[in-house]
Order: structure tokens, then sequence, then C-alpha cells
């Protein structure tokens, strides 16, 4: 329901302009909260200099409108005689000779059958007549639909544009400000579809910003288009006081088709083309994932899968030891089969050159040397660089987004490292695999649009059918992700390990074969590079071209041909 009477004295507290009157006469105060009938507001407010509401309902006898005042221009709004009495707008004088009231008459079709107030003094409106069932102020002069048509949010903004465009184009006005323009648009619809172009031009406000979107989406596709005023401007009847009706025409021709948000007119985005954000890649510590991928990026999503005891965990700590040592970003890590202390053995491992997690292996080194791998990777230069969530053993799913979303945000982490989804998903509350992982993958895919985190996510393969499984070495695809296709269609690139850890050769069964599946930046997939674990370091080194001869022989195994 809309307002037709605004900014009234409470009769029931002490404030003076909380009070607004609906077109039923119903009055509430937005300060007390109280309401009121029409005939007790009509009461109370018998004190009032300003003229009590009175509204006919549809069963109620015609009312006989008298024709109070005469035509006279509009001094006070800057608006002529001949505009005024083209739009049927009478006014008053007082004695001092100034116009003091407005009355603009409202039709349903071609008869008039309500008029609207306006008392200049107050800046007060109130009514009489069947207002509800008119059509938009000034539509009965405009009946014959044509190229273009402006809709505004007054009566005098109408009567303003109407003049400043040289009394040329149709302007019409929704009836009761904003808070009414759906509705007043959606009951005189098919009128306004009968013009080529609707142009919106209500007041530059929030709340007009925001009607004028509303409204121009209840027309056909391209047939509204919003016209925004100058700065420092609020409505148009103010750029024809202050005479800036050349003004007022050039903006009227540069209003924009309405698009919905999310569609732009790709015409007006020259400049975003060419000025565009460059994405910011760091390498990958090997070079054949450089060569595919053209190196990490901030606000991708990247997978990492491989099957049972293939190498993601060696991968990962690899990545994660490059990354803090190859930017100034902050880096998060959130490792759920592990505590924070096999975590940070396993990077400080990877700057030893040792598998210091084994006690064997790390009683060979004196607490001297630890701490000092220990603050090359954490301190001096990474002091409070590097955060791991510390889990106790407790995974619940909320607990996992709220200190990821803390890693990003409160501690600005950069790089997020998370292993592994199907962790996660054992810890989501929804029965349904595939739903939990359509749910956990789409809130990070959100979050990584959100922040522009680079986020690598570690996930595991299903088991396929036949005599050969991932740890024979099989190819891998991205239907053997296991789970749901959203983690394949969310992922910005999927980086697959393959390596037959059964075979006799001991080459062969520690080298992995690193296989992209998908790179959404550059479309390049396939076998990017071969990596090859040192049992006695933990570490992992690229086999270049002149190391390794690769053919896949028929029955799909991998021949590796070494100098």
């Amino acid at each position: 329901m809309a307002f037709i009477k605004l900014h009234l004295p409470c009769p029931s507290c002490p404030s003076s302009d909380a009070l607004c009157v609906d077109e039923d006469g119903r009055a509430y105060c937005f300060s007390c909260g109280k309401s009121f009938s029409q005939q007790e507001y009509n009461v109370m407010d018998k004190d009032s200099t300003h003229p009590p509401v009175s509204l006919v309902t549809n069963n109620s006898e015609p009312i006989n409108f008298e024709q109070e005042g005469d035509f006279y221009s509009l001094d006070d709004r800057g608006i002529s005689k001949a505009t005024a009495t083209k739009f049927g707008v009478r006014s008053t004088r007082g004695t001092d000779g100034k116009i003091n009231k407005h009355i603009y008459p409202y039709y349903s079709e071609r008869e008039v059958i309500g008029t609207k107030t306006r008392v200049v003094s107050s800046k007060d409106f109130y009514s009489k007549g069947n207002l509800k069932e008119a059509g938009l102020f000034g539509e009965q002069l405009f009946r014959n639909g044509g190229k273009y048509i402006t809709v505004v949010e007054g009566e005098c903004d109408a009567m303003a544009a109407y003049e400043m465009l040289g009394s040329k184009w149709p302007v019409v006005s929704i009836r009761s400000g904003a808070q009414s323009a759906e509705r007043d648009i959606k009951n005189s619809l098919e009128f306004l579809e009968s013009f080529d172009n609707v142009i919106i031009c209500f007041d530059s406000d929030k709340a007009g910003r925001e009607a004028s979107k509303r409204a121009a989406r209840l027309l056909k596709p391209s047939k509204a288009k919003i016209m925004s005023l100058p700065e420092g401007f609020k409505d148009a009847n103010e750029m024809l006081i202050k005479h800036q009706q050349a003004g007022f025409v050039k903006y009227w021709w540069e209003a924009k088709t309405y698009t919905p948000s999310g569609v732009v007119n790709v015409s007006d985005n020259l400049n975003k083309f060419i000025k565009r954000e460059k994405k910011e890649s760091i390498p990958y510590p090997w070079e054949g994932l450089n060569t595919k991928l053209e190196g990490l990026r901030q606000g991708e999503l990247v997978l990492l899968t491989g099957g049972t005891g293939l190498g993601k965990s060696s991968v990962t700590r690899e990545l994660e030891h490059w990354i803090i040592n190859h930017t100034e970003d902050n880096v998060g890590i959130i490792a759920l089969e592990e505590n924070e202390e096999r975590t940070m053995d396993g990077i400080v491992s990877i700057e030893a050159d040792a598998k210091l997690h084994i006690d064997r292996i790390r009683n060979q080194y004196t607490d001297e040397e630890l701490t000092d791998y220990f603050n090359t990777v954490f301190t001096g230069k990474n002091k409070d660089r590097v955060w791991i969530h510390a889990h106790f053993g407790a995974n619940d799913i909320d607990a996992i987004f709220s200190k990821l979303r803390f890693m990003i945000i409160g501690c600005n982490c950069r790089w997020v490292v998370l292993d592994h989804l199907h962790m996660m998903v054992s810890s989501s509350v929804e029965g349904d695999e595939r739903r939990s992982i359509d749910s956990i993958m789409t809130r990070l895919r959100s979050l990584v649009e959100e922040t522009g985190v680079g986020l690598i996510l570690v996930s595991h393969l299903r088991r396929i059918d036949g005599n050969r499984g991932h740890e024979n070495g099989v190819e891998t695809s991205v239907s053997h992700i296991r789970g749901s296709q959203s983690i394949a269609q969310i992922s910005d690139a999927i980086l697959s390990l393959e390596r037959n850890q059964q075979s006799d050769d001991p080459i062969e069964a520690s080298t992995t074969k690193v296989r992209i599946l998908k790179s959404r930046y550059t479309g390049d997939v396939g076998v990017a590079t071969h990596l090859l674990y040192d049992n006695e370091t933990g570490r992992l080194s690229e086999l270049a071209g002149d190391e390794l001869s690769n053919s896949d022989s028929e029955d799909g195994e991998i021949n590796l041909e070494f100098e």
C-alpha cells in the first residue's frame, strides 16, 4: 500500500514528521508504531492545519470534482502556464499573490476520478477521489503510443521534463513516489508497452535508483532505458529551476538500456577490455607444469587428485614449501588427516632434504640444526606468514569453513592448501555423498570468487573396475574422480597423479606421471611431467627430456628408459 500523505505530526506521540496516511485513509506512525483508522485520524487531526484525507471506495458514489483554482504558471516550480494547462494542473494563490496549492488531476481513460493536492508551504499532499483506479499522471494525454515516453517520479517532474524536451515527447509520472513505482508501472503496463522506448528518470537518491531497476524489470527486454541525472541534481524539476535544459536533454539521450544485474553490454566495455586486470602467476616447482598451465594464479581452484599412496602428500608438501619461499604472501594449510605437528615436520623436511618425521632420521640432527631449518621456513622473512589448522581430530564442516574464512580474511592468506575434500564430506551432516560434495564445492568456489584466494584442493579417485587399479599405473580421467561431477566442473585446473607402484622396476615404481585433466586458463591437457621420488630424502625431482623417454605400450604400461 502506498502512502499519499507523508511526514505529518502524530496526534499520539511527540513526533512531528513520522506519521503517514495511505490510500485507504489509514494512518500509521513510524515513531510510536500506532495505527489509526481514517475516522480516528480525522478526529485526532482536527487541530491540524492540513485538510483531512477524503477518499472514495469502489462502492462509493462518484465525487463531483469542483474546479478549484485556475490555470497559472507554477512560478514556484519554474513551470509555464502552457505546460500546466496541458497537464490540467490548476493552482491557487494566496493573498500575497503567490502559488500556495497545486491540484493534479488523475484520470481513468478520459475521466477525472481523483485529484492530488500539494500544499506548497508544507510540501504535504492530500487527495480525494479513487486514485487506486487511476492511471499514471498525464497518461490520458498520450494514448496513441510512439517512439519515446519518459516516466518520472513526481507530477512537477513530469511537467518539467516535458518542457525541457521541447514539449515533443510524452512524459508521465508514477503516483506516490519511488514506493509506488512497481504497482503503478504494472497498472499501466499495456500503455507503456505501446511505446518503443521507455526512459525511466526517477530521483537520483538511493530509493529512486533502486525503484528504477525494479520498474525496468517489468518491461520487455531492451525497452527500458534508465536515465542518470548529472551529479548534484535530485530530479528533473530541479534541473528546470536551475535552467539546465540542455544538460537534461543530453543526459536523456544518453540513457542506458537496462540490463539485469550480471548482464553487461559489451559495446560499453572497451576500456575494461583494454585495461583489464592481468592475472599474476607464480611458477610451479616443475617446468612441465608451467608449460601446460603457465603457473599458479590466485582466484583459481586447483584440484590435485590421485590414487591412494601415489604421492599426493609429497606433491602437496613440495607445493607448500615452494609457495612459502617464492612469494611474500601468507599461506594457510588445512590438512585434515594429520595434526599440525606432522604438517610442520613435512614442510621443514623439504627444507632439510630429509624425512624429519621419522625419529631415526630426526635423531641425526642437533636441536640447533633443527632450529635453523625451522627458522628458515617459518621465521625471519617468513615470520607470521604460515597458518596451520589445528583441528584436534574435530572436523565439523561449518567449523572448517569458519576457519578457512578466518585464514583468508583474518590472517590474510592469499594461498590455501586444503587436504582433502573427502574428509570434509565425511564431516557433513548430509547422508548423500554426492549432494554433500556439490554443496562443499559450491561453497569453496564462492569463497574463491569472493576473496580471490588461490586454493589447492586435494581429492581422491574412485575405485575402477577391472584387474588393474590406480596403484598399477592406470591412466586417469575426469570420470575417475570420486563423488560428483561438480568437482571437475567447478575446478579451474585438475592435476592427476599416476604411478605403477607395484612395478618390479624400482625406477618405474618411484616415478609419478603428472597428467593435466583440465586447464581452464590454457586449455592444454595431457601428460605434463614425470617426478622421481627419492626414498632417502623424501623429495621429488623432475625428470628432464634427456633423462626420460616415455612411450605407452599397447597394454598401457609406462616404459622408462634412462641413460
